[in-house]
């Protein structure tokens, strides 16, 4: 094992020691600079530690509190193509007429101040820290001050930073709006650059037909060349969820129809998320009724306590073999 590298005092010069900063004083700085609370080691092996350990630590539910956590969940892993229309706060700024989040921007950047000012947020976007919530909104507050017609990049974020939960109201809608391609990046397709153009035409050749059901929240339908699905992320506790969708397999009420089955889940960002297989003749608005009248169902096996069967056991251990984390 390496050995341990002794500390570094701070330097004095006579009997005037090095000045004292609370932690709350100590700006962010390079991690190989000199920590600014005056020990004479390198940030990153001071108070960076600390800093780092908080900004790298993983919150297991990001949108929570959020209005729309599910369709957040969605957005994020699940639909190629979408807008939400986001409501700040405090109000938009001076200069900025909108603010939308995007599942996805060209050349992935996470945001973009447009010419006329409005702002698009990305959110399919790898971030620095555990805490997707705190990466968005660091993204959001810079690109409100960007330069119109400039990409915003991505940066390290402070651990004390604001959420989006400190940013946006509460009480306003979450409307996902899914889009059949990425047209939505051009806000003057006449004169996009060719990068952008090229980057639309990839991102529209792979993006899947994806459909947002109205009768339910959070469930998309989506077409893919062998089969359709349902993905629908659920905002139920985990165990209580998986028990009931146990009860309905065992008794074989889980499908969505004729030809259809409940296949397994996903799970992300500490939601779960049911798939079912659906024939490649249904489509979306087929799965309408039949998604609502399964919606019943759950209702009345999440409101039961009593201890699972063995046939009840035995439907949750395929279940559980067949759920897959995303996050």
């Amino acid at each position: 094992m390496a050995k341990k590298r002794p500390q570094t005092k701070a330097k004095t010069s006579g009997r005037t020691s090095a000045p004292q900063v609370s932690d709350g004083d100590i700006p962010v700085v390079g991690a190989r600079e000199p920590c600014p609370c005056g020990s004479g080691r390198r940030y990153k092996a001071c108070h960076g530690r600390a800093a780092a350990h908080a900004v790298a630590e993983l919150v297991q539910r990001p949108f929570d509190g959020l209005p729309g956590e599910c369709d957040w969940v969605a957005l994020r892993e699940l639909v190629p193509a979408a807008t939400v229309e986001l409501t700040l706060k405090s109000g938009l700024p001076e200069g900025v007429p909108s603010v939308t989040l995007a599942t996805v921007l060209p050349m992935a950047w996470p945001a973009l101040r447009r010419e006329n000012g409005a702002v698009l947020l990305g959110l399919q976007n790898d971030t620095a820290s555990g805490d997707i919530s705190r990466d968005l909104a660091d993204v959001l507050r810079r690109a409100l001050e960007a330069t119109p017609g400039n990409p915003v990049p991505a940066e390290r974020v402070p651990a004390e930073s604001p959420r989006l939960q400190d940013l946006l109201d509460p009480e306003a809608p979450f409307t996902p709006v899914v889009h059949s391609g990425f047209e939505f990046w051009l806000e003057d397709s006449a004169n996009s650059s060719p990068e952008v153009a090229a980057s639309l035409e990839r991102a529209n050749e792979a993006a899947i037909p994806t459909a947002r059901l109205s009768g339910v929240e959070a469930a998309y339908w989506c077409r893919t060349p062998e089969k359709n699905h349902l993905r629908w992320v659920m905002p139920h506790p985990e165990e209580k969820l998986v028990d009931a969708l146990s009860r309905l397999h065992a008794a074989g009420t889980s499908a969505l129809g004729e030809h259809t089955r409940l296949v397994g889940s996903f799970r992300a960002h500490g939601l779960v998320v049911p798939v079912w297989d659906l024939p490649s003749a249904m489509e979306a608005d087929d799965v309408e009724k039949p998604a609502q009248e399964f919606a019943e169902r759950l209702a009345e096996a999440l409101a039961s306590d009593a201890p699972l069967t063995a046939d009840e056991r035995r439907a949750r251990g395929g279940l559980t073999n067949r759920q897959v984390t995303l996050s």
